[in-house]
């Protein structure tokens, strides 16, 4: 067990990237997902061969945990969460009960068996909320704008906690937003599905001048990979956040633009529903400074266009018959 990394949510789309990176490194994973927004699809070959071991659970289940977790383990890498942010305005109680309980129950479990490793999956847009400074830095004050954001700002003030009061080694890595093969949600799987049904016309949610940066799964992955080696080096102890992005934004017009072009669509009309939000809980602009990580090696690879031109290749790669 001593080469084993636990992957809470490795079936979802980073997760099965991230589930079979750790593979291809010579690790065993323990995958702990509940599925109830993927599927063991994209790791479905290591289950088989016996790389990794599934458990189709909660990580609200706290006596699941206990029987799946010996203590044995490296560390964990926490992706598990109800990932919707339109949604936890709906039901923000279900989005505390599965971001923040369920990130409480495996701190008890760490404190408990002796775990001492965490890397968890945060969000930079919808942790700092609407912002002034671009690019805005670590150090910048939390202000959600959404419950799914207000639930990622308590879990980090629980990994601080536990890792001072317990002497715990926790990573948070604040995501941007991150798009490619694998994906089943977000703007650009969104505009795709619209097109295919109507190359004619595209409605897109707010004025299209919402602006974020856009980061490829590979380059992410490779970050949090970096991190799990990094946590673990003597002297890097207690808890830290970097952010995890790129270093431009992209508008929502201009993904729009660079998907119709990619697709070799013509006269597509665009139609805005309206507002600086595409939805309640929406950050309009967010652009992560990234010279913490780049500090420790790291640096986004991939341009909008190429990682673009990947994604939609393997959605049209999956949607044409056998």
């Amino acid at each position: 067990m001593e080469d084993t990394w636990i992957v809470t949510g490795g079936c979802g789309f980073i997760g099965s990237h991230l589930t079979r990176a750790l593979v291809e490194k010579g690790y065993q994973v323990k995958v702990i997902d509940n599925l109830s927004s993927s599927s063991i699809d994209g790791i479905e070959d290591l289950i088989d061969s016996g790389d990794v071991a599934f458990f189709k659970e909660d990580v609200r289940d706290q006596d699941s945990l206990e029987s799946i977790i010996d203590g044995r383990e490296i560390g964990m890498y926490h992706l598990a969460a109800d990932p919707s942010v339109r949604e936890s305005v709906e039901k923000p109680i279900e989005s505390f009960e599965q971001n923040v309980r369920g990130s409480m129950n495996l701190l008890e479990i760490m404190r408990q068996k002796g775990i001492k490793e965490m890397i968890f999956a945060s969000s930079g847009g919808t942790l700092y909320g609407d912002v002034e400074t671009f690019p805005t830095k670590e150090t910048t004050p939390l202000r959600p704008i959404s419950p799914y954001g207000a639930s990622k700002a308590a879990v980090e003030m629980y990994l601080s906690a536990y890792a001072s009061s317990y002497h715990l080694d926790i990573v948070s890595l604040r995501f941007a937003n991150i798009y490619g093969p694998g994906s089943n949600h977000g703007v650009m799987h969104d505009f795709y599905n619209k097109l295919m049904e109507d190359p004619s016309k595209l409605t897109i949610l707010g004025n299209g001048k919402q602006a974020k940066g856009y980061l490829y799964i590979d380059d992410c992955v490779k970050a949090i990979l970096l991190v799990g080696t990094w946590i673990s080096a003597p002297g890097n102890t207690g808890f830290h956040c970097f952010n995890l992005g790129t270093e431009s934004w992209t508008t929502v017009t201009d993904l729009a633009e660079i998907m119709v072009d990619i697709l070799d669509l013509q006269n597509v009309e665009f139609k805005y529903t309206g507002g600086e939000r595409g939805w309640t809980g929406d950050v309009s602009k967010n652009l992560l400074d990234i010279t913490r990580i780049k500090e420790l090696g790291w640096h986004p690879e991939t341009g909008i266009r190429e990682g673009m031109s990947l994604f939609i290749h393997s959605l049209m790669e999956k949607s044409s018959p056998i």
